[in-house]
């Protein structure tokens, strides 16, 4: 088992606690980072992009030009993709771009994305993370004192609203809870911050 420092909102060393390695000490399986990954983005795409053919645009009813003699190409409907204010080729329709991804690859991209980032020094464990009230410049002082960097992800155990509101200001901060994390933000923040509390809540469902 891995063994980690925690510290508290000053920053201070407040103790140690053992990560179980079947969830933080694995070996990182990059293909199935990259599956769930590509598999996240794909379904947040909206799939509204929509452009008309030639067969939905307005005209076309009559020959634009006299066959010869003009000097210009043949041309026979004014809804030509070659002719200005004609229809689009191949034109984009609105579509579902979503798919799913076996539950086992899920729970490997999971494991592999949480086991990188103890491997990479990028995960701070806390010993509690709560605040009275929402202020902004508290967080900001907290993630300072453990020096969170630029773009941190927080993860806790049950929904604080004071912990949500105090991050919510912050350029590239984030919060999440142990259910709603998903791969793609642990490997797209600097840091992962993730309290004892959570830590337990992770072990217990990923074990």
């Amino acid at each position: 088992m891995a063994t980690i420092t925690m510290l508290n909102m000053a920053g201070q060393e407040a103790g140690t606690i053992e990560l179980k390695d079947e969830i933080f000490g694995i070996e990182p399986n990059e293909n199935a980072v990259h599956d769930v990954v590509k598999n996240y983005l794909a379904n947040q795409r909206q799939g509204t992009q929509s452009a008309k053919t030639r067969g939905e645009v307005r005209g076309g009813g009559r020959k634009p030009f006299r066959q010869k003699g003009t000097g210009r190409h043949r041309q026979g409907s004014s809804t030509d993709p070659s002719q200005i204010g004609g229809g689009v080729v191949f034109a984009p329709k609105p579509r579902d771009y979503s798919y799913s991804v076996p539950k086992k690859v899920k729970r490997l991209a999971m494991l592999s994305a949480l086991s990188a980032k103890v491997a990479d020094g990028e995960m701070i464990v806390l010993d509690e993370l709560k605040m009275e009230a929402p202020k902004t410049k508290e967080m900001v002082a907290t993630l300072a004192n453990i020096k969170a960097g630029k773009k941190p992800l927080i993860i806790t155990a049950a929904k604080d609203e004071n912990v949500v509101k105090s991050a919510a200001n912050i350029p590239g901060v984030r919060t999440a809870l142990v259910g709603t994390m998903n791969v793609y933000e642990i490997v797209n923040h600097d840091s992962f911050i993730v309290t004892k509390e959570a830590i337990e809540k992770i072990e217990e469902v990923y074990l």
